[in-house]
């Protein structure tokens, strides 16, 4: 079934942006008598100046088509929440997605722009192409669809494009779903047109003030070999050896595309140090491990890391090895009950992790990049070894690699 609207989607859609201008017309005129400041000014309505007097017909052509261009690139280039999109357009848009999803399986930009151009009246409001439907794109990882979308030049799509920093109905971003994903090509696409790493979800249909990065982490957490051969911490008669354990895993081939999102992101996610002391207080310790590993680059350059006088300054590495040394001494000085030895014990491991990323990161992760395909066994030989070089010797048992399958064995 098809709503009513659908049908001459074209001329419906022309007459819901000019009304949607108007609309923003009469709410432009109240927000200048209040004196809006730039700081309140909302992206989806920018200021525009109003329609001067007109003696001829194409004036006023002029000044609405000068208009729309305005508010439909501030549309498509600003980080947009909520969504506006309106509940019909959504409704509509969900008898549509068998085939755009039929579409975007084979990323098939042809069969894309002959279905938006048959079904704008669902697939775009207010100028752009609204956030559900491109969220399918990225959902899908539909590469080239999702670059003519961003580019919004291609004639079908009547100058709708796609904003990058448009939240969903759902409170999440593009970002966050090609976190999800971890399709680093598709993240580095949305980053090359202006996507934000520091946009956060929200909403009451989703887990609030999530970034793209914590995304990553946390299901990088999720993955079964973490979490089938990481005994429960407390299990280990030495702490010790669930570190050395969990790097060990971490360097696993399977691991490589789930740190090289997490790294990505990284790199353009604001106050890192922040995000990685938020898993350090609260004694997470893979999801530390997995930001310390992967960000290690942005962490060394907190601060400054250029010898100065045969010394080198503070880096990011060295903050977080201050803070945890605070901390320890902070839960000495209380009571020893259980809960607080457990603390002093996990944020000794966490200083040994921070330790470890600190002198042999940089060397792990050049052994992660340049070894994609090799035997379990040789991973962890090679990764003793790297540790054993900076001066760390895993004790107890290693990774029983009998209990993962991998792919790249030789038999």
């Amino acid at each position: 079934m098809r709503f009513f609207f659908l049908e001459n989607s074209a001329p419906m859609h022309e007459k819901c942006e000019r009304e949607a201008l108007q609309a923003a017309d009469q709410d432009n005129s109240k927000d200048k008598d209040a004196s809006t400041t730039d700081e309140t000014e909302d992206p989806w309505d920018p200021p525009y100046d109003p329609c001067p007097p007109c003696e001829t017909w194409e004036e006023s052509e002029e000044w609405f088509h000068k208009t729309t261009a305005l508010i439909a690139n501030s549309r498509a280039t600003n980080i947009i929440t909520p969504d506006r999109t309106p509940q019909r357009v959504t409704d509509a848009l969900w008898h549509k997605v068998p085939d755009l999803v039929s579409i975007l399986e084979k990323d098939n930009v042809p069969g894309f722009l002959q279905l938006f151009n048959n079904n704008r009246g669902c697939m775009a409001w207010g100028f752009v192409i609204t956030p559900e439907t491109f969220n399918y794109i990225v959902s899908e990882n539909a590469l080239r669809c999702a670059k003519v979308a961003l580019e919004g030049k291609a004639p079908e799509l009547s100058g709708h494009r796609a904003n990058p920093n448009y939240m969903n109905p759902y409170g999440y971003f593009p970002l966050h779903e090609a976190a999800e994903k971890f399709s680093v090509d598709m993240i580095n696409l949305l980053f090359n047109y202006g996507a934000s790493a520091n946009v956060r979800t929200a909403g009451d249909k989703i887990i609030e003030n999530l970034l793209p990065l914590h995304v990553a982490v946390e299901n990088t957490c999720l993955h079964k070999y973490l979490e089938d051969s990481l005994l429960p911490f407390q299990d280990y008669p030495d702490r010790r050896d669930y570190v050395y354990k969990l790097i060990q895993l971490l360097c696993l081939p399977e691991m490589k595309i789930f740190l090289d999102t997490t790294r990505l992101l990284a790199k353009k996610t604001d106050n890192l140090l922040d995000e990685l002391w938020n898993y350090v207080k609260d004694g997470k310790l893979v999801q530390t491990a997995v930001l310390l590993l992967a960000g290690q680059e942005q962490i060394r350059q907190v601060g400054s890391s250029k010898k100065r006088k045969g010394f080198s300054e503070p880096d990011g590495f060295d903050t977080i090895m201050t803070c945890l040394m605070k901390c320890s001494v902070a839960l000495k000085e209380k009571r020893r009950d259980q809960n607080e030895l457990e603390a002093s014990l996990t944020l000794e491991c966490i200083a040994l992790l921070v330790n470890i990323i600190s002198k042999a990161g940089e060397d792990l992760d050049a052994y992660i990049q340049t070894h994609s395909e090799v035997p379990y066994v040789e991973v962890l030989e090679r990764v003793s070894s790297i540790l054993k070089d900076r001066g760390f010797f895993p004790t107890g048992e290693g990774i029983d690699v009998g209990n993962l399958y991998c792919p790249f064995d030789c038999k």
